[in-house]
């Protein structure tokens, strides 16, 4: 048995979640943990719509993993219902502990609950090992992505 629980994101995470997604060689050039104002921004719209689900892993009391599922209704593929998980994070002394797959576990089933015939979900080019860990856990690498900055 786990000794994570998975729960929504309250506004008081918001330094943990930020922490998170700076983590990293490509966070720590797009995030700005010192200023956590555009962070309560986003959060209180997220909060507000019902489609977002900001959830955290929590154990012994601290934020040790966030991600975020978005629920999208669709025409495609006979007016099915999609979610797209975005931002996964695993606090950096949790790594290998099971946690990310407990946290995908989480989106899938809640996915599933809601209604939501496909999961879907983006990773940058350069996280190979994050490649590796979706496949392991039955993502298909099936599209090639494109973005453009705004």
């Amino acid at each position: 048995m786990s000794d994570f629980k998975i729960r929504r994101a309250t506004e008081a995470d918001l330094p943990a979640i930020v922490a998170m997604l700076a983590d990293d060689a490509l966070g720590a050039t797009r995030e700005s943990p010192g200023d956590l104002t555009p962070y309560r921004t986003a959060y209180e719209r997220l909060a507000a719509d019902p489609n977002q689900h900001l959830v955290v892993a929590e154990r012994a009391g601290r934020v040790v993993g966030t991600l975020q599922l978005t629920v999208i209704p669709g025409l495609s593929r006979r007016g099915a219902t999609r979610s797209v998980v975005e931002s996964v994070r695993v606090h950096s002394e949790e790594r290998g502990s099971g946690l990310g797959t407990q946290l995908m576990d989480w989106a899938v089933e809640e996915s599933r609950a809601l209604g939501v015939q496909l999961v879907q979900l983006t990773s940058d080019a350069t996280r190979v090992d994050a490649h590796r860990f979706y496949e392991r856990i039955g993502f298909e690498a099936s599209h090639l992505g494109f973005k453009r900055q705004l």
